[in-house]
């Protein structure tokens, strides 16, 4: 299923609509997360507030702070329908638009993320570990709000993903559930790894300390990576080694079997 980020937002109010038929059960729901919405930011900001919401900071309050940080930063809602694109071609699991945009939470994760990174780059430092909190605690994700994530990103089921503060994710890449990319100690300073473009993390993979794992390569579940990685390889094992060549792009062809 193969959609481009601009195509989302038409597509997605056809599908609500279509679902608030099938389902009045769900009808209020799907006008106010997306059919009462005039733009793929606004809903989203809703959607975000309403999971996020506690008893000391609620939805409303949650919304407002979302809602200026997408309209400070378009790139924010570039990046989510990018990051939404490629969750529903990678994952056969998506059958619709708005399964994905509702109920995802590796992409709400990411999402919100996203603001508490900008929240960071702000010097807004207490509000956005708050921010880090509170999806570590709604999406089982946590991931600090200094690590810089690129776009076209897909976290599938996302529970129990770890990403350090020093971290880097380039474009296209490919988390899947239980994946860290953390430090191996108590160093101080750039201590996280930096993943390039196009990279596929499998299930459990435990990426250690400021090292590279280059472009269009694979790290196969379970694994633990001390060491970088060049472009194009496969690596397995604890610790990981080359154990082949790594195919086309992995990240986007989600094939988690060892290369020849």
């Amino acid at each position: 299923m193969r959609k481009t980020a601009a195509s989302l937002w038409p597509l997605m109010r056809r599908e609500a609509r279509a679902q608030q038929a099938q389902n009045p059960l769900l009808a209020s729901y799907l006008y106010a997360s997306i059919v009462g919405h005039k733009s793929f930011s606004d809903s989203l900001c809703f959607v975000l507030a309403n999971k996020l919401a506690e008893p000391s900071l609620g939805a409303v309050q949650f919304w407002e702070l979302f809602s200026i940080a997408h309209a400070k930063d378009q790139r924010l809602a570039l990046d989510a329908q990018k990051d939404l694109a490629a969750t529903i071609a990678r994952d056969p699991a998506a059958k619709t638009v708005i399964q994905a945009f509702l109920y995802f939470k590796g992409f709400h994760a990411l999402q919100a993320h996203r603001i508490a990174h900008a929240l960071w780059r702000e010097k807004r430092e207490i509000l956005a570990l708050h921010l880090q909190s509170r999806i570590s605690e709604v999406f089982g994700v946590d991931i600090h709000p200094g690590a810089r994530i690129g776009a076209g990103i897909m976290m599938d089921h996302a529970t129990g993903i770890v990403i350090g503060e020093t971290a880097m994710i380039g474009n296209d890449v490919s988390l899947m559930h239980d994946v860290t990319l953390g430090g191996t100690g108590n160093e101080s300073g750039d201590r996280h790894p930096k993943i390039g473009d196009g990279v596929l993390l499998g299930a459990g993979a435990r990426v250690l300390g400021n090292i590279r794992i280059g472009d269009r390569a694979k790290v196969a579940a379970g694994s633990v990576v001390l060491e970088d990685v060049p472009p194009h390889a496969t690596v397995a094992g604890v610790p990981a080694r080359i154990v082949g060549k790594a195919h086309g792009i992995p990240a986007k062809d989600m094939d988690q079997t060892l290369d020849e």
